[in-house]
This record gives C-alpha cells, sequence and structure tokens, in this order.
C-alpha cells in the first residue's frame, strides 16, 4: 500500500503526455546558467527565481541548515498532493529529476529545462516544512 502511495505521489509531478508539468529534464552537453539555492532552517534563499521559456539552469542547492531538506519543483497543486503522501510515509526517498533530498551540510544539483511558461514552485515536503514557510517559486516568461 505504501509503495502504491509513493508511487502515485511521485507520479504526480508528470503531467499526462508523460512530461513533467515545470518542463523537462536538462542536457547536460548543453550550456546551462548557474542558480545557487541555499535551503536555510525553514525557507529558501532566493525565494523567488525568475527564468526565460526555453533556458536551461543548473540549480546547485545546498543544504545549509541542521536538518534534512527537500527540493521538489513541480506545481503548487501538484507539491501539495505529494505533501499529503509525505505525511504518511516521512522518509519516502525521491528518485526524479525534478528533487531532490540533502541531509544537513550536503550539496546536490539538478539541471532543468523550463520548456512551459508559468509559475511554478519548489517546496520541502518533509512533514511540517512547506507549512512553516520552506517554499519559493520560479516563474517562466
Amino acid at each position: 500500500m505504501l509503495a502504491a502511495m509513493a508511487y502515485a505521489a511521485a507520479a504526480a509531478a508528470h503531467d499526462k503526455h508523460g512530461g513533467y508539468s515545470a518542463g523537462e529534464p536538462g542536457d547536460p552537453k548543453k550550456p546551462a546558467r548557474e542558480i545557487v539555492v541555499s535551503m536555510n532552517e525553514m525557507d529558501y534563499s532566493p525565494a523567488v527565481i525568475e527564468v526565460k521559456r526555453g533556458e536551461q539552469i543548473r540549480f546547485v542547492i545546498r543544504n545549509a541548515g541542521t536538518e534534512a531538506h527537500e527540493f521538489l519543483l513541480a506545481t503548487t497543486a501538484e507539491n501539495l498532493k505529494h505533501g499529503e503522501a509525505m505525511k504518511k510515509n516521512p522518509d519516502m526517498e525521491h528518485d526524479e529529476p525534478n528533487g531532490l533530498r540533502l541531509a544537513a551540510k550536503k550539496s546536490g544539483e539538478i539541471l532543468w529545462k523550463f520548456s512551459k511558461a508559468g509559475t511554478f514552485e519548489y517546496s520541502c515536503l518533509i512533514p511540517t516544512h512547506r507549512e512553516l514557510g520552506m517554499t519559493g517559486k520560479v516563474i517562466v516568461k
């Protein structure tokens, strides 16, 4: 049962055509603008990021906090749905190109191409973290 819920939650960030709502995984052979995102105790810095449609971004994500945090890029609705599944399985591991979980003082990267215009969200879905303010926005123009 938990495995089925975990699968459904991970699939939530995919649209009906098999892609992701916020774009697609980046191509490491192509240039990318680097954006450093710090995950602090219960917030992200920067909290708002603007990119151009079609732009490829290398997110360098650093957990500056004292506990584990996540960075999951999707729509607000998808993150809220996934957050409900996380409440039932808080140690759920993410094996998706649009998200990662980092232990305190660790770093990671996500390479992402924003192929769709709109406003997307990154948030920490560890129970209570999002509710305490751990969200940010990507505005794609």
